[in-house]
């Protein structure tokens, strides 16, 4: 390749774009990286090669999460500050050839409907997940093709670049794992309301069409359905029913013993709610500090007349003798050990809510926080 300003600006153009992108896919999945684990062991599940499975793999999940995530943040920087030019665009180069063969065979199959690689900040279906990896594709050739172009050794400096990058990111990951995520991108954000607690809201039903001309959709309510009745141009493709006062979380619910979600009931209180969360189904892998914590939130709702509840994936009898066992008062229900892990990751975490809101979120090591809350606003 011709060393040309054009050439060399191009190269620079490349390096800024593909960079800033690996930047923002490393910190969305940065922030919560036990979340990137849990997509890896959905690749290791799914995926196959003939009588070959990954599930031995598995226990790796986090290992692997935190390794690829620091890796492509890496890489990020490299790019942008044109360290290590030759070793960034080999490791580009073989990143990007992964990502695209994955993400096709993906969306072809589609045994994973999410590959997350932007964690949950931004959703993207595997269609438009491998097509972006197309586009990044084509920059990445050309920082390959060009990485020779005006390159200095300078390796004292760029090995600075290297290790700082890496113990910011691996620090980063660190403590997002140790702590509930510093961003939450989930559905159970700290101040957002989950549900409605206004007894006036009425039912809400949209209709979706297809436009069968131009291949459009539409999603309308369904008093607008009239402008869309002509079966020569529009096609119902599905409908839907929004229940101002359902819970605004996929799958989410609160069995009591008899199998009944008390989960509206029990967020709508006007009052405040600890909710304690232990999303593992086997509650002997829960720590002696998180135990710890437990008791003390325990004690602290009981000192303070502050209802709490406990809210667990694992059998109900597991959970009856774990609470007896270790004297804790509280009454339990179950939910899915996914939508748990969605409202909070740790084992156990405590989330407050009153109103329908989320009021707080902690994860068991900052239990303390919880103790000094404010219950009188």
């Amino acid at each position: 390749m011709k060393d040309t300003k054009l050439n060399y600006t191009l190269n620079i153009i490349a390096r800024w774009f593909v960079g800033l992108v690996f930047l923002f896919s490393s910190f969305s999945k940065g922030v919560d990286p036990l979340g990137t684990g849990f997509k890896v062991q959905e690749y290791m599940t799914a995926w196959s090669i003939g009588s070959f499975t990954f599930e031995w793999a598995l226990p790796l999940a986090n290992f692997l999460s935190v390794a690829l995530i620091c890796a492509e943040f890496v890489v990020g920087v490299l790019l942008i500050t044109g360290s290590f030019r030759r070793l960034s665009a080999w490791l580009l180069a073989a990143m990007m050839l992964f990502f695209t063969v994955t993400t096709l065979i993906d969306a072809i199959t589609n045994k994973v409907t999410d590959c997350g690689c932007f964690g949950d900040a931004v959703k993207l279906t595997n269609w438009q997940t491998f097509w972006k990896n197309v586009v990044l594709d084509v920059p990445t050739v050309w920082i390959f093709l060009t990485q020779k172009l005006r390159y200095r050794r300078r390796f004292e400096r760029d090995m600075i670049v290297l290790l700082v990058s890496m113990a910011l990111m691996i620090g980063f990951e660190v403590y997002n794992i140790n702590n509930e995520p510093c961003i939450d991108f989930r559905s159970w954000k700290v101040g957002k309301r989950m549900l409605q607690t206004d007894e006036n809201l009425q039912l809400k039903s949209y209709m979706s069409y297809k436009n069968l001309q131009t291949g459009e959709e539409v999603e309308i309510e369904t008093k607008d359905w009239e402008a869309y009745q002509d079966a020569t141009v529009w096609e119902l493709t599905g409908t839907r029913v929004v229940d101002p006062h359902e819970i605004d979380a996929d799958g989410f619910s609160m069995l009591d013993l008899d199998g009944t979600d008390m989960s509206v009931d029990l967020l709508s209180s006007p009052d405040y709610l600890i909710i304690a969360t232990l999303p593992h189904p086997d509650l002997k892998k829960m720590s002696e500090k998180g135990l710890r914590a437990l008791k003390s939130v325990n004690q602290f709702a009981m000192d303070n007349d502050v209802q709490m509840v406990v809210l667990a994936s694992a059998l109900s009898e597991d959970v009856q003798s774990f609470l007896y066992d270790n004297e804790i008062q509280l009454d339990f229900y179950g939910a899915d050990e996914k939508a748990i892990l969605v409202m909070a990751r740790a084992n156990p975490a405590f989330v407050l809510m009153k109103d329908g809101v989320v009021m707080g979120k902690w994860h068991y090591r900052n239990f303390r926080k919880l103790l000094e809350y404010d219950f009188e606003k």
